[in-house]
Parts: C-alpha cells; structure tokens; sequence
C-alpha cells in the first residue's frame, strides 16, 4: 500500500499538479468491497484522495470499452519500458519517459506528440496540496531480548535501553527511522536483501560497555538484591584501616580410640577400685540345680537329640 501511494505522489510532483479524476480497475488498495455502484473503498487511500483532492473512480466490472486505454498503455510500457534502458543509474535519471514515452504519438491525434498534448492540458491540473500526506512504511515492531528490531525480512540495530518494548518502524526507500513515541532513536539506511543485518557502530560499543560494567557487578548485584543496606556496609569496610589479627594456637588434638578399645574394658572396671563391686558367681547349670533339690532321684543322662526327617528334593526335568 506505501508503495501504491507513493507511485501516486511521485507522479503528481512530476507533472507538477493533480488531475481530477483518476480511474482504477478495482483493485483492492482502492476497493475493499463492491456490489453494483455500492463500493466500499480504502480507507487509507480514501484519505490520502481527500489530501490531494481528486475523484477516485472505479471503472464498471466486465466493462472493457471503459479500460481499454488502460490495457493498451500497460502493453505499451511492458514492450516498450524493459528494452529502453541500460542499468539503474539510466533508469533513476528519468531519461525513457522524457525522452522515447513523451517523443510517441498521442493516439487520439496522429499529428501531436504525447508531450505536446500533455502540454496543452497542463493548465487543467489542480494545484499541489502543501500539506502533503506521508505515504512512508509505518509499522510497530516488539523488541525482543537482543537490541534488534525485524522490518522487511532483515534486522536493523537500536539502543540496548530500549530492548522488551514496542517501537515504531518509519521506512522509505532510502531510509529506515526507528521511534519510541515521538523520539527518533536510530537511523539506518534501508537495505532490501533477505536476513541481512544493519547495525550501528555506536549501539554495539555501548552494548559491550554495559556488559562488561555488568560483569563486574555481578556478585555485588546479588549481594545488594538479597540486602539492600550491604552497600553502606560495604562502603564502611572499605574505609576503615586494615588491622592484622594474631591467630589464636590451636588446640592440641585429641587422641580417639578405635571402637575395639573403647569396648575391651567394661564400665565397672572403669571406676576407682574403691567403687568396684565383687565380681558376683554364675549361677550352677540347670542340672546342678535339680540334683541338689532331689537328692534321691537318678541322675539323668542327656536328652537324645531329635533328628529331622529329610524331604526328599524336587526332581529336575
């Protein structure tokens, strides 16, 4: 749509005036929506007809008497246009429609040139609006976590003071603006290549300065968000005079003793021989027990031992 417009007012300041009507094969950059003669048009190229006050007109569908015209200059630009000139530089000096279109003769009157006609109807065009409309690419960008703002398939570089915000993207043909609000705060020149990358010596440099600044603060930071009064106290540390400190011996180390040791003596024999108690007797076995209370009953032998019966094992298959 920039570019739709802005062929319009280059047109206007080449012929120096405005015609007054204007016609158009219902494309959408003019006609959003047509049914019979209600038609919806653009808004924005509604405004800008409104600048320069001309009528637009969309010509009727299936009509081809009312643009016949129309097709015979399209055909005579696309036979005519490619073969007339050499490289850019021949076509940016304007030299094919000053010199072989304007040279051709005007198909209403064989006997006229193009440039003479147009000459004649000259004094027909309206004048230039003086506050002319802005027809430049205007877009809003997010900046993400690097300082780089996506415009045209290629990144152009901003302040890293700006990164995490929506900016404003003002482009034309020879430039690219970048604002934040009103405030201009980069300039590049436009480039129309794919993921190219277009950055600003200075931007760079202020970036690598607060990254170093950054990394040398790095552990104070953290000391001062988990604090925030460990900056006086810091400041207090550094001012006061430097004081040696004599260390205290250390102590001597104590002597362990390995678990078989320290079990070895019991605590009884740990106490003074004062505290110590007789060792009491073990009492008699249960055999000597029972002869001495029945002095007239046999003495009995062992019990014979019980033996289990083997289970036979589980065959293998």
């Amino acid at each position: 749509m920039a570019n739709f417009l802005r062929g319009h007012v280059e047109a206007f300041e080449a012929w120096q005036g405005v015609p007054r009507e204007l016609w158009y094969d219902n494309l959408k950059s003019v006609v959003l929506e047509r049914r019979g003669d209600a038609i919806r048009f653009n808004p924005r190229f509604l405004d800008f007809a409104g600048r320069y006050r001309f009528l637009p007109k969309p010509v009727a569908i299936a009509r081809g008497n009312e643009k016949g015209r129309v097709e015979r200059a399209i055909r005579y630009v696309r036979d005519n246009f490619f073969a007339a000139w050499r490289d850019l530089d021949d076509l940016n000096a304007r030299a094919w429609y000053d010199g072989i279109a304007a040279d051709r003769p005007w198909p209403d009157d064989r006997s006229l040139t193009v440039r003479e006609a147009f000459e004649r109807e000259r004094g027909s065009l309206m004048v230039l609006p003086d506050d002319r409309p802005a027809v430049d690419e205007r877009i809003e960008v997010r900046i993400g976590k690097t300082p780089y703002a996506r415009f045209d398939k290629n990144d152009y570089s901003v302040p890293h003071t700006h990164v995490r915000r929506t900016l404003t993207v003002v482009a034309t043909l020879e430039e690219v603006r970048i604002l934040d609000g009103m405030d201009v705060i980069a300039r590049h020149t436009r480039s129309f290549d794919k993921a190219a990358r277009i950055e600003d010596p200075e931007h760079i440099e202020a970036l690598v300065r607060r990254k170093r600044h950054a990394h040398r603060l790095r552990g104070q930071s953290r000391l001062l968000q988990a604090a925030p009064n460990s900056e006086r106290l810091l400041a207090e540390t550094a001012r006061r005079p430097y004081r040696r400190h004599h260390r205290r011996p250390a102590a001597p180390a104590r002597r362990l003793r390995s678990p078989r040791s320290r079990h070895r003596r019991s605590p009884r024999a740990r106490r003074p021989p004062s505290q110590r108690r007789a060792p009491q007797p073990h009492p008699p076995p249960r055999a000597a027990r029972r002869a001495a209370a029945h002095p007239d009953r046999p003495a009995q032998g062992p019990a014979p031992a019980r033996h289990r019966r083997a289970r036979p094992r589980p065959r293998r298959i």
